[in-house]
């Protein structure tokens, strides 16, 4: 996309240019924070709410095949047959998909729901911060009801999880944070959520920022911590990383850290974020997200890092907002590097647009990085699926006996054919229990 004269740039851009600006079997090994374990409105993730049986009749597991009766119990996925008296949902021949997971947003920014809002030029990711506030000061609905909004939206999308990321900085205090903890409780039967207070402002230029993100670490209000551009936008990269890991390592909490910076600004972080994850031992407990600096590298050069990355367990996430941005997936995965799918933000300050719909992002995967065979086609909807999935340490809603009943149900063909096609989901089920249907939300 090419920034009009008046427009100067735009979230593409500047995410680009930031550094001139400075498997289908439960996930193994992917550990998740003592908060997020807690905080799951299921216990154990997947418990339905009346623990009765389900069978969702006469439906084709990722569209394939012959119809069959498919039976979940306690929220999961079921071999058995259905106990006699077991609730019947029919499925008329239609489709049967694992819904999918966003491993990256922005929900206490968004105005989605709202009025339209005129954006002004900007020029780096200054001036989009500063906009940031005034969008936040002029705003009538708080940030839990917007978030709200956006968070169901997702849902009725066939979203069953999601890694939230809220604005920290003194001109905030944490309403980001507390208003995506009321959407989080209010849609707690319907979609797992991880809360990162995120740093948008800076860590070290923004004075008052390191107390605020102790603060929500050390009360248990978010999940993880987050970290931007240690060596671009904040220009103290040894002073940001100290300042992170040691809240992590103090009070448990994981990190998810935006990395925009592209060469060996990018690299140089990413180095230093691997060598504190091993000295801390703060194993699985990473993400990096964004990481524009990892496709500019060769084979050998992507395997030394993709090495330790996988070896110490820190996953990535993408939004795939070009072509050449994009993460090389299926290579980092032979490293068992863990990447998600995510879609940042969401019609806020920094752009017009977006629509928390994973489907659709997967859609867009496909058509920025041009695939055309089904198996480049199904490999973008396993980044929204399972991908987002190992992120979050959620098991794989793969539709098999014991996984998680976490699924949509829909016209549809086959998986190719959803990535290109992105069909209306009639039903959302999660934990077994039907949470959307016909694109509202059930309450």
């Amino acid at each position: 996309m090419t920034p009009s004269p008046t427009s100067s740039v735009s979230r593409r851009n500047v995410l680009a240019g930031a550094a001139a600006l400075a498997g289908s079997a439960t996930v193994a090994g992917a550990a998740v924070p003592a908060q997020a374990a807690e905080r799951s409105g299921r216990q154990d993730g997947h418990g339905s709410r009346d623990g009765k049986a389900v069978v969702f009749r006469n439906v084709r597991p990722f569209g394939t095949g012959k119809a069959v009766d498919l039976v979940v119990a306690n929220g999961r996925i079921s071999d058995r047959p259905a106990p006699r008296g077991a609730k019947v949902v029919e499925g008329r021949g239609r489709a049967v998909l694992p819904s999918l997971v966003d491993a990256h947003i922005h929900p206490d920014k968004t105005t989605w729901g709202g009025s339209w809002v005129t954006r002004k030029p900007a020029s780096g990711i200054a001036d989009y911060v500063a906009q940031d506030v005034e969008l936040f000061n002029s705003q009538t609905r708080s940030v839990a009801e917007r978030a709200y909004g956006l968070m169901s939206h997702a849902v009725t999308r066939g979203t069953r999880g999601m890694r939230a990321h809220a604005d920290v900085a003194p001109a905030y205090d944490l309403a980001g944070v507390e208003g995506l903890q009321a959407a989080r409780e209010r849609l707690k039967h319907a979609l797992d959520v991880q809360i990162v207070g995120f740093p948008q402002h800076g860590v070290i230029r923004t004075p008052g920022t390191v107390e605020l993100l102790e603060e929500a670490a050390s009360t248990g209000a978010v999940d993880f911590i987050g970290g931007i551009d240690p060596g671009g936008f904040d220009q103290a990269p040894v002073a940001q990383l100290d300042a992170l890991f040691g809240i992590a390592d103090r009070h448990g909490v994981g990190l998810d850290i935006h990395l925009h910076d592209r060469g060996e600004k990018g690299l140089a972080a990413l180095r230093g974020i691997i060598e504190r994850t091993r000295s801390l031992s703060l194993h699985d407990k990473v993400t990096v997200s964004h990481v524009f600096c990892l496709p500019e590298l060769d084979d050998r050069e992507l395997g030394v890092f993709g090495e330790q990355l996988g070896e110490l367990g820190i996953s990535l996430t993408t939004v795939a907002p070009s072509a050449d941005l994009v993460l090389p997936i299926a290579k980092l995965r032979e490293y068992g590097v863990r990447v998600g799918l995510g879609s940042d933000g969401i019609r806020d300050s920094w752009s017009p647009f977006g629509n928390a719909d994973m489907f659709d992002r997967a859609h867009k995967m496909g058509w920025v990085t041009d695939v055309r065979l089904d198996d480049e086609l199904t490999a973008c909807f396993t980044a929204a699926a399972d991908g987002g999935a190992d992120v979050m340490g959620l098991a794989h809603a793969d539709l098999t006996p014991g996984a998680p009943a976490d699924f949509v149900v829909l016209r549809a063909e086959c998986v190719p054919q959803v990535v290109v096609d992105a069909p209306a989901r009639d039903l959302v089920v999660h934990g077994g229990v039907i949470v959307a249907r016909d694109g509202e939300l059930v309450r």
